[in-house]
């Protein structure tokens, strides 16, 4: 099993501490700890692009190609790239260009985005939300798999006629995902169009998500893409030696994004008894010990058949040094378990 971490690169206020943490600080410990993950034997380490001022990385390409140099092992992805409001040829050429510098390593995984502050900032129009996501990733896939691209042109994307697309990833195709919060829809796209699926579930009971893996993988079967069916459980989380510690540690950032969210959105603030509640065994966060977190993952595998799992840890603002010991964890001591049984 591939593990692995992914964040949005969350900025301002600690709310224990009351230190403030900027653009500059985020980035900066940021790329110390893509390094550490490396070190420690991760698999895989992903950025989310967003364009809110609660978060440092508007562009994962570049926070990536920043690390590209100093790591050797890890692979490197975007977590998501939001397609919808960007051109597909040069996010290609970006990822393909990453690719180039780390000798084989990027990966893209794209997305319609939870957000929805990247529509007006280019733009585009929320109600076109659903064909601008269709008709860029067809262009993107189109410009993946041949060197010249002959496009007809759809109503937001160009035509162009046989023109190259460079450079050209050392990875040939660049490995493209799909991320999906678990609509029915969006498991039968993946499956049909045979793209691995990054299962996003940051809420409810993680078990009742297994239908819908089950339809993703009937879709790729029924499509002629059975082995191309690939599953990666993204998940909010956070590892230490001490499981009260892990959950004390993740507590007060946690609950001050997702209330941040809340007041947008028209949710209640969380209390703590709801947060012990979705770390517990059922819960959707993988909040604990080593042993706990092992456990948790690879008893929710039978259900739902993934081979790659990537934890948020960095969710607000976490102190610099309690993100580092918690990588240090998940990778000299549960990517090891895992990798023994899956």
């Amino acid at each position: 099993m591939e593990v692995g971490l992914y964040t949005f690169g969350d900025v301002g206020t600690d709310p224990v501490s009351g230190e403030n943490v900027d653009a500059a600080t985020r980035l900066t410990n940021l790329i110390e700890e893509i390094e550490l993950a490396d070190q420690v034997g991760l698999d895989i380490f992903g950025l989310g692009e967003h364009h809110r001022p609660n978060y440092a990385i508007s562009s994962p390409a570049t926070v990536l190609a920043a690390a590209a140099r100093t790591t050797k092992s890890i692979r490197l992805s975007s977590a998501v790239s939001v397609l919808s409001s960007d051109d597909p040829i040069r996010v290609f050429q970006q990822f393909s260009t990453l690719d180039n510098l780390t000798g084989g390593r990027a990966e893209l995984m794209v997305g319609r985005g939870s957000f929805i502050e990247s529509f007006p900032l280019f733009g585009y129009d929320l109600d076109d939300y659903n064909a601008l996501f269709e008709e860029k990733l067809a262009m993107l896939m189109a410009i993946n798999e041949d060197e010249r691209l002959d496009w007809p042109g759809t109503r937001f994307t160009p035509r162009v006629a046989g023109q190259g697309v460079y450079p050209r990833p050392v990875q040939d195709p660049l490995p493209l995902w799909i991320a999906a919060g678990g609509t029915p829809e969006s498991m039968v796209r993946a499956g049909g169009l045979g793209l691995p699926l990054a299962l996003a579930i940051i809420g409810g009971q993680p078990r009742r998500f297994a239908p819908l893996a089950d339809l993703y993988r009937r879709a790729a079967a029924q499509a002629g893409h059975a082995d191309k069916a690939r599953v990666s459980l993204n998940v909010h989380g956070f590892v230490a030696e001490d499981s009260q510690h892990a959950a004390d540690t993740f507590f007060p950032a946690q609950k001050q994004v997702m209330d941040q969210i809340g007041r947008e959105r028209g949710w209640p603030p969380q209390s703590r008894a709801q947060y012990d509640a979705s770390i517990a065994r059922e819960g959707a966060m993988f909040v604990g010990s080593p042993a706990q977190i092992t456990d948790k993952i690879l008893g929710l595998r039978e259900d739902l058949g993934f081979d790659r799992v990537t934890l948020q840890m960095a969710i607000g603002i976490l102190p610099h040094a309690e993100m580092l010991k918690a990588i240090e964890v998940l990778g000299t001591q549960v990517a090891p378990e895992l990798r023994k049984v899956a």
